[in-house]
């Protein structure tokens, strides 16, 4: 599983009556993510997230950090899983100027998330 899959189901819930991967695949295969994302009904991003940090003994700042919006999920934040996850959303810049990276970690999940079937406020987008 990816890293940003086990971000959104952290998100969004895994929903047993979701369709598998294979089902989905069979009926589009260019566009496997849209059955899914169809399916799905619009989870409220900022609202989850917002509830798990009020529940966390940590103060973490998801909203602009992609380290606590991780930890904020129960998902390991090392710089090693945050350059996986760069790879897997196509990051092409340098992967050692970790600020660089890490801005953009955060606004490319958030923006997955809304192509997912989030509702992520246009403030978070930009």
């Amino acid at each position: 599983m990816s890293i940003f899959s086990r971000i959104k189901d952290a998100i969004f819930g895994k929903k047993a009556d979701e369709p598998s991967a294979p089902v989905a695949q069979a009926q589009a295969p260019a566009t496997q993510a849209a059955p899914v994302a169809v399916a799905m009904s619009e989870v409220d991003v900022e609202a989850v997230l917002s509830g798990l940090a009020a529940a966390s003994s940590q103060k973490l700042n998801w909203r602009t950090s992609i380290v606590d919006l991780m930890k904020l999920v129960g998902m390991e934040s090392s710089l090693a899983e945050r350059r996986e996850l760069a790879t897997e959303l196509g990051f092409t810049g340098d992967k050692n100027d970790t600020a660089t990276m890490n801005i953009w970690l955060h606004k490319q999940v958030l923006k997955k998330l809304a192509e997912n079937g989030g509702k992520v406020p246009a403030n978070l987008l930009d």
